[in-house]
């Protein structure tokens, strides 16, 4: 590429090279380009401002001439706004391979080559993010000491909020039976420790990214990379036979709230039961303080509803 090439030497994007080839085209990984492009100039960008890096740019910043279009694929959405919304057969299919992979596990008769379920807890993180909408993130990082089992409530403080600093705020969820019901499961496992989620050690939650990996990783055939050694390499979590493609945690936040609409309730009431950030003028959320504590409420106990309805077993009629 030209513009890489004007680059000095100093200063070359290495991170955005593979050998010849561009790293977004050849190894399939765009997202991971698009994230070293972003890194690289916002570092960049506040040398820019400061001594003695200062300097050292004077004659501007390098990674404004790379063209991020021309590094991954033509066809690779830029904005990265993912659209995943799984269907009623999607999440009644994650129920049916949670429960027929930890039997046939169990029924295994050598459980040293069986292949192992997903573990409780992240099953029961699934759940929760598609019942509370929260972030899987923020999911993991929960402690029992902000969960209120007999309130039936969740306090989410705002350092473990996503969001740019100055508008992370804290978050309350009122939980559903349905999702109570996964927390007091949780408890049973892990609530002599200060996490829901601990870690091996103890000492902190578990590693944020550790689900979205544990998903990632059993759907291999959508992934453009080589078999990564000491994690699992297979397609045991493919839904509706790959046909809509790879989905993630993060869809089943998706996927609640869109459930949530379609059960008629207003926009605003999903966005605070999302923790969004609400549009408008600064004016209007500076005197605008009702909290719509009620209409939150409301609307997670219809949700929870909803996904217990769907997940209900199916009865079979039979005539004569």
């Amino acid at each position: 590429m030209a513009e890489l090439k004007a680059i000095p030497s100093e200063w070359r994007c290495d991170a955005l090279r593979d050998g010849d080839g561009l790293v977004g085209a050849v190894r399939g990984v765009n997202r991971t380009a698009v994230e070293v492009h972003r890194d690289l100039k916002q570092m960049l960008r506040w040398a820019e401002k400061r001594q003695p890096w200062r300097r050292l740019l004077q004659e501007g910043n390098p990674a404004e001439l790379v063209e991020i279009a021309k590094v991954v694929d033509p066809d690779y959405d830029l904005s990265n706004i993912r659209s995943r919304v799984l269907s009623d057969n999607e999440v009644r299919e994650l129920r049916d391979r949670f429960v027929e992979m930890a039997r046939d596990y169990e029924a295994a008769p050598d459980k040293r080559c069986a292949v192992r379920p997903l573990e409780a807890e992240t099953q029961a993180a699934m759940w929760l993010c598609l019942s509370t909408l929260c972030r899987i993130g923020e999911v993991l990082m929960a402690e029992w000491r902000h969960l209120d089992l007999e309130g039936g409530t969740w306090f989410i403080p705002r350092e473990n909020v996503k969001g740019s600093r100055g508008k992370k705020r804290d978050h309350f969820v009122y939980l559903s039976p349905f999702a109570l019901r996964q927390f007091r499961a949780l408890h049973d496992r892990t609530g002599k420790t200060r996490w829901c989620f601990p870690g091996r050690d103890g000492t902190n939650h578990v590693e944020v990214k550790s689900v979205s990996k544990q998903i990632g990783d059993r759907q291999h055939r959508f992934k453009q990379r080589k078999q990564l050694r000491n994690r699992r390499n297979d397609n045991s979590r493919v839904l509706s036979k790959g046909e809509n493609g790879e989905w993630t945690p993060h869809d089943l936040r998706r996927t609640g709230a869109t459930m949530m609409q379609a059960l008629a309730v207003m926009p605003d009431v999903i966005d605070r039961c999302q923790n969004h950030v609400l549009a408008g003028s600064r004016v209007r959320r500076h005197y605008l303080k009702y909290d719509y504590a009620n209409e939150t409420k409301l609307a997670w106990e219809k949700l929870g509803e909803a996904i217990e309805s769907l997940l209900a077993p199916r009865l079979r009629l039979v005539s004569g």
